[in-house]
């Protein structure tokens, strides 16, 4: 199977299945001297993992991270970083009779026509399970944006509908309710709508934001690998999102030129920019201000309603997924979010290095 690699400079490659022994990453290209330990990972492994409330699926796994090489007394060494997740409560009985059929919704049949073959116990490499590589991986990229003083909000901003309304965002509410919402009251009116779809055996789907502060002008590369497309390849490249969009995304269709454009302005000695509905992006390269990006998560495909679907056989049935499933993906896929845009960001970064020779000739004639 190839595309489980993604980075140029910062390369992570995921492995494992959802019912495997063990998922993890290898990430190579990490500069050597970020202070990292497993307690730095499993910060952000908790922030996805499952059965932390009712409304997440009720598998219960510790989600203790490994940490196997590419660090030696606190410190990464500059060789490849390979880090493990086992995997200690598999039900894979729940998932014998989905060998069967095609579930809705799934990479159930895409799987089957591209390999002949694929593991139905909780969908294998397609799971969400294989997102844990991405947030350990993800976990490093942050840290190294820490100490370029760059930062990265995210949250959930709508979820079945309900968005929140800014002039109540609190992201210190976020870590109080188990949706990720920065607004206690829609976090309120979340709940009560989720539980009637689960009453129904049904799910709901949302919206993620991401804010990324502190980003210094010019990273991006300006034409296959800029910083908008690649955020959006790696957002996207996560299983449950369907859209994408930066800065004002759609809602730019509907504007006219001068009210999209972004005027500049002087505040001191720097430029600024006085709106930013470009989203911190022009010409696929960062402008200095706040990158805002929001990517829509569809609802959990796995249902206990009854569903139409057909069987291997090639006969017309009606399946109830059984096992345990989220009633909602948004909330635990918020962290993974943050963890490819901070993939992206660190591994453009590290090649905006060699944009100029200035930054060359200085990088190698510095005093020591």
């Amino acid at each position: 199977m190839a595309g489980s690699t993604y980075g140029n400079i910062l390369r992570i490659t995921t492995w494992g299945e959802s019912h495997g022994k063990a998922l993890g990453v290898v990430v190579d290209g990490c500069p050597s001297g970020v202070e990292l330990c497993e307690e730095d990972i499993q910060i952000f492994l908790d922030r996805r993992k499952p059965g932390q409330s009712k409304f997440t699926t009720q598998r219960k796994e510790s989600d203790t991270v490994q940490l196997l090489s590419g660090v030696f007394e606190g410190k990464t060494t500059g060789t490849p970083i390979s880090m493990m997740v086992l995997n200690t409560t598999q039900r894979s009985s729940d998932y014998s009779e989905i060998a069967s059929y095609y579930r809705p919704g799934h990479a159930d049949y895409t799987f089957d026509e591209k390999y002949g073959f694929r593991d139905y116990r909780g969908g294998g490499r397609s799971s969400g399970r294989e997102t844990i590589g991405r947030v350990a991986a993800g976990a490093i990229a942050v840290k190294i944006l820490k100490q370029l003083g760059i930062t990265c909000t995210t949250y959930s901003k709508e979820i079945g509908g309900i968005a929140i309304d800014y002039n109540s965002f609190n992201m210190e509410e976020a870590a109080l309710n188990p949706f990720n919402m920065p607004d206690k009251q829609a976090a309120q009116k979340v709940e009560l709508f989720a539980k009637e779809q689960m009453a129904k055996g049904d799910s709901v789907g949302g919206v993620i934001e991401c804010v990324i502060s502190g980003v210094m002008p010019g990273i991006g590369e300006p034409v296959f690998d800029k910083l908008d497309a690649n955020l959006a390849k790696a957002v996207m490249s996560i299983g449950a999102v369907k859209g994408f969009e930066m800065g004002d995304g759609f809602m730019a269709a509907k504007a006219t030129g001068f009210t999209n454009n972004d005027a500049f302005v002087m505040e001191g000695k720097n430029i600024i920019k006085k709106t930013n509905h470009s989203g911190g992006v022009l010409g696929g390269m960062s402008d200095g201000a706040d990158i805002v990006f929001r990517a829509a998560i569809k609802p959990t495909p796995s249902i206990s309603a009854i569903q139409d679907t057909v069987n291997k056989q090639g006969e017309n049935i009606q399946v109830s997924i059984k096992g345990r499933h989220d009633p909602m993906i948004v909330p635990r896929a918020v962290v993974v979010v943050e963890a490819m845009a901070a993939l992206t960001l660190v591994d453009l970064i590290l090649e905006n290095m060699t944009s100029t020779i200035d930054k060359i000739v200085g990088f190698y004639n510095r005093e020591n």
